[in-house]
């Protein structure tokens, strides 16, 4: 649950390409089923991307009309609108701002916890935390599964998601794939008794930044534009906001690339400099009286440099599916619903015959 748990938990299928937000939406949908039947922490509270100049506007007008395409409801909000919706945004920042009503927020680590013990409850799920797989191999017509403990465990199919963890399980095999590890530095601050940051904060540099402003018609010419030596390129670094159920702002975030062989200290280390870069770019942003923070953190998830995911098959009955990048925390449930669809359909039909 690495990355799972270490992120904004934003649901954000407007920051998707045509490809990837029909799995974006199909996981608000399957978010917001399960929060009917118990509470996973799903707050429908929408995701407004804050425009800071005439560029990122285009963007979003030009995104809106795509959204009419794609039956994907949004609102294009004018300066005085966006300010009304959340008033802790600085005035003269915001030119206008796009805003999604059907998005969604979860708390990732009560999240997690508590999909699990749903999934156990009404799927009869029999989960086995802290323990490690050590081999994974196809065997007398079953897949065979060795823990550390010594345990044994067979299976007709295997699905591995291992995340950033590419050095137990078939290491051979990821050593020569695309794979990348992307390092995130992420801050929470206090909690605020004066703030309203309403559901998901994203801004001018996410515009600029996230897939789904590239099917944009001037998203090229503008980015052409942009200046590739600044220390927004150079750390990977786009502004969001969420302000927690407590009242505390989580505020991130840079993404460093790094071989997946890499083992040199700055891989693991929170680099300082970054997060004052964050901060004094956030100042920008938003209004508060105490920045003070309450805590920082790293997150890791792989990538893959070229294609959208890495998905392998082995002997037919091993299933690997990593590297889904940044895209997890709001496409993971969709994505799965499909392959698991297409791996029931496959056993079925081994039955049948």
């Amino acid at each position: 649950m690495d990355a799972s748990v270490r992120n904004f938990g934003q649901v954000v299928p407007s920051g998707f390409g045509h490809e990837w937000q029909k799995y974006g939406r199909k996981s608000l949908e399957i978010y917001k089923n399960i929060q009917e039947e118990a509470d996973i922490t799903v707050r429908q509270t929408g995701s407004l991307y804050v425009a800071h100049d005439e560029e990122e506007m285009t963007l979003l007008e030009e995104l809106a009309l795509i959204n009419q395409t794609n039956d994907y409801e949004s609102h294009l909000l004018t300066k005085q609108e966006t300010c009304e919706h959340a008033p802790s945004l600085n005035s003269d920042y915001v030119k206008g701002a796009l805003f999604f009503p059907q998005e969604i927020n979860v708390e990732p680590a009560k999240l997690m916890l508590r999909l699990i013990h749903y999934c156990m409850e009404k799927l009869d799920l029999t989960y086995i935390s802290n323990t490690l797989v050590k081999n994974v191999l196809r065997a007398n017509g079953e897949v065979v599964i060795t823990t550390a403990d010594l345990r044994f465990f067979a299976a007709a199919k295997v699905f591995l998601c291992n995340g950033s963890d590419l050095k137990m399980l078939f290491p051979d095999l990821f050593a020569t794939s695309d794979l990348e590890l992307v390092k995130l530095q992420m801050m929470e601050l206090v909690s605020q008794s004066d703030a309203y940051l309403p559901g998901s904060i994203l801004t001018g540099q996410t515009i600029r930044r996230y897939e789904g402003f590239g099917e944009c018609p001037s998203y090229a010419e503008i980015k052409s534009k942009e200046d590739f030596n600044s220390q927004f390129k150079k750390y990977g670094v786009h502004i969001l906001f969420k302000q927690t159920p407590s009242g505390s702002i989580i505020v991130g975030d840079s993404h460093e690339y790094f071989d997946i062989n890499d083992s040199k200290k700055e891989v693991y280390a929170v680099k300082e400099k970054i997060n004052q870069f964050i901060l004094a770019e956030a100042q920008k942003i938003i209004t508060i009286k105490n920045w003070q923070l309450k805590r920082v953190w790293l997150g890791y998830y792989t990538q893959c440099k070229e294609e959208a995911i890495f998905s392998k098959t082995i002997d037919d009955h091993i299933h690997i599916i990593t590297g889904i990048g940044g895209k997890g925390m709001t496409a993971a449930f969709g994505y799965a619903a499909e392959n698991v669809s297409k791996l029931i359909g496959s056993i079925k039909q081994t039955q049948t015959l």
